[in-house]
């Protein structure tokens, strides 16, 4: 698949979340068979602020290409500077703009999902995106509208292509859905169907199956996995499997998937500090003990996670005490 002039071998993406897809969980999910990443999202006001904490959260590993950053905002002259900014801070083949984070202090100041609301600034925040972006493609990234009452994804799609976007993610549900109810993949494969670029389809997807459900039923051209890979990076193996037609593998047995997350833990310290990667990791643990029965005195335990020397100790705890028990 081409996104304008970059071609991606892979049909599997690592959707962007913030607090989630770091340069060191995306590194992870490569490794596991993510074929194309994308960054946590960037505040354009931030970079044209030059923030200290938000310049980091562009880098790419040196092994993460091709791939994205992601910025979002709503004011089409920073979006410009920022594009410019992420295109020479991170290197990255793409940029992609936010239309489609459904977080009240964002998406009600107009970001985010709220642009769905304003078609026009929508458009124009998208032509600003192009000119900053030096002629590195540029994607969007949208729900299908605000509410139920205002579905306007395929609208703006075609607005989106008929300006230069390269490339589309739509996430089947909209702004006040959040992520209740059931994703709507009718609506992605009507915004297959009205444009001619790539889309690429998100929401529900779960498992290796799911993967290969939502790409034969919308027709897109590649899947974004979003929540589903919370302590599960296997998905991208599982999924692989599925578009393949081979035998879906089996998650690795709970030993190696610690070992996994402890290196996820120890990379997030290299590139930030010890200090923020294990406070991160309390979080990112218990995902990964998800489902796992007689976790809840560990989890416990994951909760007060402040060294490196603590996710060691408490991995040796769940080896112990919980991996000979595996089925």
């Amino acid at each position: 698949m081409n996104i304008g002039s970059v071609h991606i071998d892979s049909k599997l993406c690592l959707a962007p979340m913030a607090g989630v897809t770091d340069i060191a969980f995306r590194s992870i999910c490569r490794s596991l068979g993510a074929g194309y990443t994308i960054s946590e999202m960037v505040s354009a006001k931030a970079l044209c602020y030059q923030d200290k904490k938000s310049i980091p959260l562009l880098r790419l590993a040196e092994d993460e290409h091709p791939a994205a950053v992601q910025i979002f905002g709503s004011d089409p002259s920073c979006m410009e500077e920022a594009a410019a900014i992420a295109v020479e801070v991170s290197g990255a083949e793409i940029i992609d703009i936010n239309m489609g984070c459904p977080v009240p202090k964002v998406a009600n100041n107009g970001d985010g999902s709220g642009l769905l609301r304003d078609l026009d600034k929508a458009c124009r925040v998208a032509e600003a995106v192009i000119r900053g972006a030096k002629n590195r493609p540029v994607t969007v990234k949208m729900r299908l509208g605000w509410d139920r009452s205002s579905l306007v994804c395929v609208e703006l799609s075609k607005r989106l292509e008929a300006l230069g976007v390269s490339a589309l993610a739509v996430h089947g549900r909209t702004k006040v859905q959040m992520y209740s109810g059931v994703a709507n993949w009718d609506l992605i494969r009507e915004v297959k169907q009205a444009v001619s670029i790539p889309v690429i389809a998100n929401g529900d997807v779960f498992s290796g199956q799911d993967a290969e459900r939502i790409l034969r039923y919308t027709g897109a051209d590649m899947v974004m996995i979003g929540r589903g890979v919370f302590g599960n990076p296997w998905i991208f193996e599982q999924a692989k499997a599925a578009l393949e037609g081979r035998e879906i593998p089996p998650l690795p047995p709970l030993g190696e998937r610690c070992d996994t997350a402890v290196r996820q833990f120890e990379l997030a310290a290299q590139y930030k500090s010890e200090k923020i990667a294990c406070l991160e990791a309390r979080r990112h643990y218990a995902w990964y003990l998800k489902g796992v029965p007689h976790a809840s005195y560990w989890k416990e335990k994951i909760c007060h996670i402040e060294t490196l020397e603590d996710v060691y100790r408490i991995t040796a705890g769940i080896k112990r005490d919980l991996a000979p028990n595996e089925k």
